[in-house]
């Protein structure tokens, strides 16, 4: 399964697919009439999957290498799993969606994460993570709160119903981003282990 011409080609199907995701959700986003596509940038999960087909298309490309790709590496993989857990315990079926917005829906929600936790469970990379890699990757999270809470307070626009201050709180939202990070981390840390594990295993 670990191919030279698997691992390419599977992260550049990856990397195809999540792009498509994104395209079609900013023609959907600029139809819509009060699209706004700078708030796109507020979502978990567009940015999560901006690093999917960044680092995806680095795979493909054969330039998947260095320790910021690492870390970039890392962040794409806990970033997808917690917009695929999330989406599916807190998000799904709030929306009736039909069309453009339903299409890219599936591609950044289900069909993405799919293919990149897949991907890495079957070819790598392997062998690069460290626990500094972990921590250092916990700065995607906190850059994303950095960003989304001050904009929301001046703007009014929060993403998620969980990061609205506006309507509960800056001490409910500090405790559900909280939990949300102590998730990443774990995420990135099981990541982690699960890599030497099989690194280890593998054959000389």
């Amino acid at each position: 399964m670990r191919s030279e011409k698997f691992t390419p080609a599977w992260f550049a199907v990856t990397a195809v697919v999540a792009l498509a995701g994104l395209v079609t959700q900013v023609v959907a986003t600029v139809s819509a009439p009060d699209g706004r596509v700078a708030n796109l940038f507020c979502f978990f999960t567009i940015d999560s999957n901006l690093l999917v087909v960044l680092t995806s298309a680095l795979v493909a490309l054969g330039r998947a290498r260095g320790r910021l790709f690492t870390v970039l590496w890392l962040d794409a993989l806990a970033g997808i799993i917690v917009t695929g857990i999330v989406y599916q315990v807190a998000l799904a079926g709030r929306y009736d969606l039909h069309g453009l917005p339903l299409f890219s829906d599936t591609m950044l929600h289900k069909v993405t994460p799919a293919l990149f936790v897949l991907g890495w469970l079957l070819a790598g990379p392997r062998g690069a993570l460290t626990w500094r890699t972990v921590w250092w990757s916990l700065l995607y999270p906190l850059a994303w709160l950095a960003f989304t809470l001050p904009r929301g307070a001046v703007t009014g626009f929060y993403p998620y119903p969980f990061v609205d201050a506006g309507a509960l709180g800056y001490g409910q939202v500090a405790l559900n981003c909280v939990f949300i990070g102590l998730f990443f981390t774990a995420l990135a840390a099981a990541a982690l282990l699960y890599d030497r594990r099989f690194t280890r295993l593998e054959p000389a």
